[in-house]
């Protein structure tokens, strides 16, 4: 088992039998999700920005305009922290002390660099689309140079990481329990609706085997993670 080394500003402190350092758990977390947010510091004054994210082995990638201030001071590189959360639950209980959520996350620091390759940048695109999409980037119209140079690269190998879930129902306490009041979870689930073809295509519009997986009705999380295995496993993912 790999776990990433612990350290003042990963180590949970509060319900530390919540936490995990294991490499698999944090990445479960991570493959399970596609939107990250990136704190960093620039001219000293604090920003996170949401984006969208991707990984290969302890590098995480996201990219953004050339033009963007935090790419631009990101390509110089950074110290940054990268948080992702999923919120599984309403834990609703008899008192609003012990009211609380069911969640899955993860907290990696790491320090950001420019991929300036021009080949490996294109691989590095190609490698988002596929990693959603089974495959696609293979049937799109390739990418232009000029939209190529509009789009900057940046990766952070993970340092240090932590996940932190809760999972437990109601943890009311036993003095509590006669209280008349109703207590119990709400379930919350990202799902895949129903896909809307493109009224101009000029194609067949049955959904394409690299969609199939995105069926109604599929939970997005578990989705996502059987993506990231099958990606991983096309020999793509280092």
């Amino acid at each position: 088992m790999n776990s990433f080394p612990t350290s003042e500003r990963t180590r949970i402190r509060r319900k530390p039998g919540r936490a995990s350092y294991d490499e698999d758990k944090i990445f479960d977390i991570l493959d399970a999700g596609v939107v990250c947010h990136v704190g960093y510091v620039l001219d000293g004054q604090a920003y996170v920005t949401p984006t969208a994210y991707w990984r290969h082995g302890r590098r995480l990638f996201w990219h953004g305009s050339a033009a963007s201030r935090m790419v631009q001071a990101q390509a110089r590189g950074m110290p940054v922290c990268v948080t992702v959360t999923h919120l599984d639950g309403f834990v609703v209980a008899r008192t609003g002390f012990t009211t609380s959520l069911q969640y899955r996350s993860v907290m990696a620091f790491g320090r950001t660099a420019l991929i300036d390759d021009v080949e490996v940048k294109r691989s590095a695109m190609h490698a988002f689309i596929d990693r959603l999409f089974p495959g696609r980037s293979g049937v799109l119209r390739p990418i232009r140079p000029p939209e190529l140079d509009a789009i900057s690269l940046i990766a952070m190998t993970i340092d240090e990481a932590s996940a932190k879930f809760r999972a437990d129902a109601v943890l009311d306490r036993e003095e509590d329990l006669a209280f008349p009041c109703w207590a119990g979870v709400i379930p919350l689930r990202t799902i895949v609706g129903q896909i809307a073809a493109d009224p101009r295509l000029v194609v067949d519009a049955a959904i394409p085997p690299n969609l199939a997986a995105y069926a109604e009705g599929a939970r997005l999380d578990d989705v996502l993670t059987s993506l990231q295995r099958q990606y991983q496993n096309s020999g793509r993912a280092g």
